[in-house]
């Protein structure tokens, strides 16, 4: 085997449950041990030191606090943009670095402390966290959400995804309360698997009933216990080394997992522009490309873990690489973004960590994707205990051609997807429209009257058609 051919050789995870927990450099550096450890790598000899976007604080130098707290001198320093797919990207370019000879090893660590933060935020106290950025930078988007979306307030992905969801719905005949009863059953087994994950944050088996009924709507038709649940204290890491250096270092070749490819691609930026509201053919492009890379198939798989913020980014993937959403493989290996816990942007680096520790236990290959912003981005990544296959890179395997967006329109229009915002207290405040325009194009439009909002969630709206009128730079449909 070369010795540059990158592998995966230690990983660790940490989840916190007593509240106010630590920072996110205490976790970054707890957890950045704890996988250089299992590595037998002095934490020191870091080459490289990646980390993903953290939401919870900004910190005046994340990579540099990390590396000072560690006693490190990385020559390759990065931090990521906000998206659920930059640990992949992380890792697809420390891959690539030691493969090219340019790094013996890298670390790529996240953490969040949403969890910690609220609880300072109910107590009424300022967060007491370290070296805060001043002044402090703008998100970390890599573009900012289109002006026509800001104007209707189509910016929470509890929103966007349901948008997206109610096409798929309608595209594929399901009533309403079809759509629900397949989301539990295939909702439910990840909860037994999050149940059993001792890192997971929510450990309680449920039932597809309890997922769907008896619980508030949070952006209709998705229940709380059915979408992301984002404030947790969160911490994850993996080490990559070349394969000389894990000789070196004395680590047997079943403990070492292999990238054997990953590929990424693109749908548009914008939910409205998508050429299919409820599909994705950029997703399954980048899965025939990461397998291609591979030279595996999904059949080949012994273990999965889809990214599930939604159940829509599930469905859309299930749809694209031919995967029944009830395979007995399973969907997830940590119980997913609902159950296991959805640490903004890191979420992937706890899939892939949790993933190394199966397949270094049982051998075999793993496939570990990742969504980002609106079911924008794509990423597949297929693990081995078996070196072999082609790297990749993160140019785009496909880019989806959008669909023009009206910032303001008058006149008649069709839904294409919707839903309705509900507040924290459960009821309902308006619905948000997708509409396809006469003679191409589409629109956004809220509605506002209780009759009609009341119409949107006791029927399919999708394929209504509407009226719709402007209100300074929003649209306001009825029918």
């Amino acid at each position: 085997m070369d010795p540059r051919t990158p592998c995966l050789i230690g990983a660790a995870q940490r989840t916190v449950r007593e509240q106010p927990g630590p920072e996110p450099l205490d976790l970054w550096e707890e957890v950045a041990r704890a996988a250089a450890a299992e590595a037998g790598l002095p934490v020191e000899r870091l080459d490289s030191i990646q980390i993903v976007y953290t939401d919870s604080w900004q910190y005046d130098s994340p990579v540099g606090r990390l590396a000072e707290r560690l006693g490190a001198a990385p020559r390759h320093r990065a931090y990521s943009a906000v998206s659920g797919t930059s640990p992949h990207l992380l890792i697809g370019a420390a891959a690539a670095r030691i493969a090219a000879g340019e790094l013996d090893c890298a670390l790529v660590v996240g953490a969040e402390a949403l969890a910690t933060r609220r609880a300072y935020r109910q107590a009424g106290e300022h967060v007491p966290w370290s070296h805060p950025a001043d002044p402090k930078p703008p998100y970390g988007w890599e573009r900012p959400p289109h002006p026509a979306e800001l104007a209707h307030e189509l910016f929470l992905p509890v929103h966007t995804y349901a948008i997206m969801e109610t096409a798929r719905r309608a595209a594929h005949g399901l009533t309403i309360e079809r759509e629900m009863l397949e989301r539990g059953r295939m909702m439910a087994p990840m909860t037994e698997v999050a149940a059993a994950n001792p890192h997971a944050w929510r450990r309680t088996a449920r039932t597809p009933g309890e997922l769907v009924h008896g619980n508030r709507f949070v952006g209709w038709p998705y229940t709380r216990n059915t979408v992301a649940v984002m404030e947790v204290d969160q911490a994850a890491a993996v080490v990559l080394v070349a394969s000389g250096l894990a000789d070196r270092l004395g680590v047997p070749a079943d403990q070492r997992v292999h990238l054997r490819g990953w590929a990424y691609a693109e749908d548009t930026w914008e939910v409205a522009a998508r050429p299919a509201l409820g599909s994705s053919e950029a997703i399954g492009a980048a899965a025939r490309a990461a397998f291609e890379r591979a030279g595996l198939g999904l059949d080949d798989m012994n273990a999965l873990d889809v990214y599930s913020c939604f159940a829509i980014a599930l469905r859309q993937a299930c749809d694209a690489i031919k995967l029944d959403p009830l395979d007995p493989r399973g969907l997830t290996v940590t119980g997913g973004l609902p159950y296991a816990g959805g640490p903004a942007s890191n979420y992937v680096l706890h899939s892939t960590a949790t993933m190394a520790g199966l397949l270094r236990a049982q051998g075999g290959h793993g496939l570990v994707t990742g969504v980002g912003m609106h079911l924008t981005k794509h990423a597949y990544a297929i693990w081995s205990t078996e070196p072999g296959g082609t790297l990749g890179d993160a140019a785009p395997v496909f880019t989806a051609t959008p669909v023009p967006i009206a910032d303001v329109y008058q006149g008649p229009a069709v839904v294409a997807g919707y839903t309705v915002a509900h507040g924290r207290e459960g009821a309902p405040e308006k619905g948000i429209l997708v509409v396809d325009l006469p003679g191409g194009g589409r629109a956004h439009a809220h509605v506002l009257r209780d009759d009609l909002i009341a119409d949107a969630e006791s029927r399919e709206l999708v394929g209504q058609r509407v009226t719709v009128a402007t209100e300074g730079k929003v649209n306001v449909a009825t029918w």
